[in-house]
């Protein structure tokens, strides 16, 4: 049992956490996911908030920070022009706790 603690420790010491620390890049080639705002928040697959600072970005709940640098990012998004050419649709939020997966089969782009 001692060992399982160690274990998790260790675990959870060296995996990073997977922030949602996004870049906006200026052109689709360089884009890890292709992003389309949406009018509703009824037609997303996620709900967004972005949040001032990195240290409250979330682990793949829709709390993004943008960062200043592409090399800072863990994805680099392009915002798309009609909905039919994005991976993921997306609805900005005005509050923290709105923020989440509307579907999570589309989870699986942001990690």
């Amino acid at each position: 049992m001692r060992y399982f603690f160690i274990l998790v420790l260790m675990f959870s010491v060296f995996v990073p956490l997977k922030g949602q620390k996004v870049f906006s890049v200026d052109y689709e080639s360089q884009a890890d996911v292709k992003v389309f705002v949406v009018k509703y928040e009824s037609q997303a697959d996620l709900k967004v908030f972005k949040v001032k600072y990195e240290s409250q970005s979330g682990n793949n709940e829709g709390k993004w920070f943008f960062t200043k640098y592409e090399s800072q990012a863990k994805k680099k998004i392009y915002f798309v022009k009609y909905e039919s050419q994005a991976d993921l649709k997306i609805y900005f939020v005005d509050y923290e706790s709105q923020a989440g997966w509307k579907n999570n089969s589309k989870k699986a782009l942001m990690y």
